[in-house]
């Protein structure tokens, strides 16, 4: 048995030992089929209420993995093999690349992290306007290595939306869904179907989000957004967004506190329209986008967080980018989506939400203000920036 075999027979069995405690349960009602058909007690709708209880429960008995973004902007940092090693110290479960490296999926092959990988924003165009060309892409990238790696996401274009200065931008645009659907569609066709496609999208697709009940998207890219969602309901993906509630704080710090954009979970908001109540920022953005969704008829698309994370260092205009308050706001993210029961968010309680951290290093030629050089867990010699257990258990109480 090879040890992704063994992994997954670790979870069939965690599901087993949770449904058969929903079924044991059920069977104390003491009712035979004679006695039902006889009594008219529990209709066929109950028992399939009861049954979709039990799969509810057994969705809920395995924790969220949280990822780690591995950027490599850098020409000081480790090497692959020695990332790898890295992430499997500080308990990653999920890790996402910028591109489909094969050197790096070759050495995923060796360890348990499901992996998620991207085509990258110049390869969008070409796959969208040709089936070979996303028949090679996956060929190439994926077949290569699955199912030895564990991916799980194709993510199609990095932020495209937030791109529009150029007319090739706008192609970009345009040619989004496209070569997202052509590669689920070389994907249907090998029969994968453990890999969801979707693209991350960035937090300046709202034109509104405060209070969470106000989300809208910007008006201009309505008629973009709309074949995104009904893609990724159609697929039973996820909306991938990079959310960070740190630039939502930086942008305001006098209106926001600090505390509350750390989740520390000691301030509240109630939203006056929906009545729901928050205790961080980043449910308060996350929600706002599922009530975008919602205005526009998919409220039953999940969300999941590409990006989130909070710079350990900045420059003099950048307040709040210190080691403490990176180290409190990632130990909560990890502490909030490791929960079990997952907690979700005040609009959508209860539900899993994959999450990756940016990021692994410190990236020293990123470009823009200092603190865009500072999000890394670790140094690039390797060391941490902060004790970081991502599998959750230290948080545990």
């Amino acid at each position: 048995m090879n040890k992704h075999t063994y992994v997954y027979y670790k979870q069939v069995y965690a599901y087993i030992c949770v449904c058969h405690l929903t079924l044991t349960i059920i069977s104390k009602m003491r009712f035979t089929l004679h006695d039902m058909k006889k009594q008219h007690t529990i209709s066929k709708m109950t028992i399939f209420s009861l049954s979709f209880l039990c799969l509810i429960a057994c969705s809920r008995a395995i924790p969220n993995k949280i990822g780690v973004n591995f950027g490599r902007v850098g020409n000081n940092l480790p090497s692959p093999s020695r990332s790898i090693e890295l992430l499997q110290i500080m308990k990653a479960g999920r890790v996402k690349l910028y591109d489909a490296n094969h050197e790096i999926l070759q050495l995923l092959s060796t360890t348990n992290i499901e992996v998620t990988i991207m085509v990258t924003n110049d390869e969008i165009s070409r796959i969208a306007n040709s089936q070979q060309v996303a028949d090679q892409w996956i060929h190439e990238h994926i077949l290569n290595h699955y199912p030895g790696t564990m991916i799980r996401y194709v993510l199609v274009g990095n932020e495209v939306l937030s791109y529009t200065s150029t007319d090739q931008d706008m192609q970009i645009m345009k040619d989004l869904v496209p070569a997202m659907s052509r590669i689920r569609s070389t994907l249907k066709t090998l029969g994968i179907n453990n890999i969801k496609v979707g693209t991350p999208l960035a937090m300046d697709i709202m034109g509104s989000t405060f209070p969470p009940s106000s989300g809208v998207f910007k008006p201009e890219i309505v008629h973009e957004i709309v074949p995104i969602l009904n893609f990724l309901r159609g697929t039973s993906s996820f909306f991938f967004l990079d959310v960070y509630p740190y630039l939502a704080w930086a942008d305001n710090p006098t209106s926001i506190h600090l505390d509350y954009a750390l989740l520390e979970g000691n301030r509240t908001y109630t939203d006056p329209d929906s009545g729901l109540t928050y205790t961080d920022l980043l449910d308060q953005m996350i929600d706002s986008v599922y009530f975008a969704m919602a205005k526009l008829g998919y409220n039953n698309v999940k969300i999941a967080i590409a990006e989130t994370g909070w710079p350990h260092q900045g420059g003099f205009t950048h307040q709040g980018a210190s080691r403490e308050n990176a180290a409190k706001y990632n130990r909560n993210v990890v502490r909030k989506m490791t929960a079990v029961p997952p907690k979700g968010t005040p609009a959508q309680p209860e539900f899993i939400i994959p999450t990756f951290i940016f990021s692994l290093y410190d990236e020293n030629e990123k470009t823009g203000p200092e603190s865009e050089r500072h999000w890394g867990l670790l140094y690039p010699d390797g060391s941490p920036v902060y004790e970081l257990d991502l599998s959750g258990k230290a948080y545990k109480s």
